[in-house]
Order: C-alpha cells, then sequence, then structure tokens
C-alpha cells in the first residue's frame, strides 16, 4: 500500500511539472517575422517558413512568419507595430531610423546594386530611351530596386511611367509580358530569376553596392532573445539541419552562392543612410 501510494505521489508530481511546463510554454510570447517579399508569395513562404521552424527551435523563441500581398504590405506591419523580427533594408531612412529598430545581422554573400534593366534582344540600349516609357518597380518601399533606381532617373531627368508591381518577380512578370519597357530591380533577383525562369536580361544601369537586407530586432524584445534568435541564424550554416534548410533555400531562388547569416551591426549599413542624405527631394 505505502508503495502504491509512493508510485502515485511521484506520478502526480511529475503530471503537475508537465502542466507547468506546458503552461510555461503556451505563455513563452512568440514574435512576428516579416521579411520584405523579394519574390512571390509561394517563394517567399517556402524559402522563410523551414528557416523559421528552425530558428525558433534552436533559440527556444517562437517565431511566426507574417507576409504580406506585397512589399508595402510587409512593411506596413512592420511600421504599425505588429512584428518585431524583420529581414529588410526599409527602416533606415532618417524617419524610421528613429523607430529604435536595430540591425544584429545580415544575409552573407556578395553585395548588391540597384539596375535597370530590360530583355537581352530589347532594342533599348540606353537609359535616355526609357523617356516616357513605363518602367515596372517591386513596389515603393523596395529600397534599392525602386528607391535607387528611380533616383538615377531622377537625376537624369528621364521622365518614366512608374509601375508597381508588388514584387521583384511581378516586376519582372510585367517586363517579359511587355507592359513595361525596363525593370527597376536589384542584381541578386536579376540573376536569381535568370536562373529560375531562364530569361535573359541586358543591363542598362547599375549602381554602386549596398549590402544585403539586414537581419532587425525591435527595441520591445528583450536583449536575451535576440541575442538567442542570433545565435540560431548564425549557427546554421555550421549544423548539419540547418545546412540542409540554407541549401534547400538557395535552391529554390537559384542563388548564385551558399547561403548563410553573419553577425552585423548599423555600421554595415552607412551606405543606405548616405543614399538617403542625398536622395533628390522629389523621390516618392
Amino acid at each position: 500500500m505505502y508503495r502504491l501510494s509512493f508510485v502515485r505521489f511521484i506520478l502526480a508530481v511529475v503530471a503537475c511539472l508537465f502542466a507547468a511546463g506546458a503552461v510555461r510554454a503556451a505563455d513563452a510570447p512568440a514574435y512576428n517575422f516579416s521579411p520584405v517579399n523579394q519574390y512571390n508569395l509561394q517563394v517567399s513562404a517556402g524559402f522563410w517558413n523551414p528557416i523559421i521552424r528552425y530558428v525558433s527551435q534552436k533559440s527556444g523563441v517562437r517565431l511566426n512568419l507574417k507576409l504580406g500581398r506585397t512589399s508595402a504590405d510587409t512593411t506596413s506591419y512592420v511600421l504599425a507595430r505588429e512584428v518585431d523580427f524583420a529581414f529588410t533594408n526599409h527602416l533606415f531612412g532618417p524617419d524610421r531610423a528613429r523607430l529604435g529598430w536595430t540591425v544584429f545581422g545580415r544575409r552573407d554573400g556578395p553585395p548588391v546594386r540597384a539596375q535597370i534593366v530590360v530583355p537581352a534582344d530589347s532594342p533599348v540600349m540606353t537609359l535616355a530611351q526609357l523617356a516616357g516609357e513605363s518602367v515596372a518597380f517591386p513596389g515603393p518601399e523596395a529600397m534599392v530596386a525602386y528607391k535607387v533606381a528611380y533616383a538615377q532617373l531622377l537625376r537624369r531627368n528621364i521622365p518614366v511611367d512608374v509601375i508597381f508591381a508588388g514584387n521583384m518577380d511581378a516586376a519582372f512578370a510585367q517586363l517579359f509580358a511587355g507592359k513595361a519597357m525596363a525593370v527597376g530591380a536589384n542584381s541578386q533577383l536579376v540573376q536569381g530569376y535568370r536562373g529560375r525562369e531562364h530569361k535573359s536580361f541586358r543591363v542598362l544601369w547599375s549602381s554602386e553596392p549596398f549590402n544585403d537586407l539586414a537581419l532587425m530586432a525591435s527595441p520591445r524584445v528583450p536583449a536575451g532573445q535576440v541575442r538567442a534568435v542570433a545565435q540560431a541564424f548564425f549557427g546554421m550554416d555550421k549544423d548539419p539541419e540547418g545546412r540542409r534548410i540554407l541549401a534547400a533555400a538557395a535552391e529554390l531562388v537559384h542563388a548564385q552562392s551558399a547561403l548563410s547569416f553573419v553577425a552585423a551591426s548599423d555600421a554595415d549599413y552607412a551606405s543606405y543612410r548616405a543614399f538617403y542624405a542625398d536622395a533628390p527631394p522629389n523621390l516618392r
């Protein structure tokens, strides 16, 4: 009888501990993670969901992927304080810098450049030939593909009809459907689209380099949780499971180099702030 009572006592204690752990897990905060829409929604979700699941598991910090229909929609979530982690370059303007988001990492890889591109068989050979024509861009929030590219047209006094397609893939689709004469683009995404869709481009203009998008955290996230998430991102390429996920993501978007994440700081994005300091006043 004593032994039976003791066993029941132990089982009751274990059950209580399990229940308490379940409550703590349920009560643990979950943070939304919003990467800018560099690809269409299906590709973006396929790229990020496995990465976010891995980071959540390794860090112990629950992350949920939150994507809008367009790049501008996704950034609106950030500005509305509906997310606490982001993969973006949309927060370096003077007004948004005041929001207090901090850079803790970036995707490791070659710098990206703003480009203005046309199909390889296009008769357009110079930017001047785009005057009065339609030029597609991902959206008004696209720092490299829109703001930097469109600023170049403004500086050269080349008026164009701006088309916002929603994301980079949609802008390329407009180009090859004949609805736009050229596209303002990100060099990395030009290469990826060429590999995925077997399309050829001619580059009319290319900017100075910018570091790839930043992993950023809201000031609302406790520093310890930011560190845990950061270390999970940085450790992916050193772990067999993480390498497998990164390799699949790179294959999905036809990345030109192996995918990994490394530590970064605000200083790595000085070129973005320099752009804003010298941007044309009529840049929308």
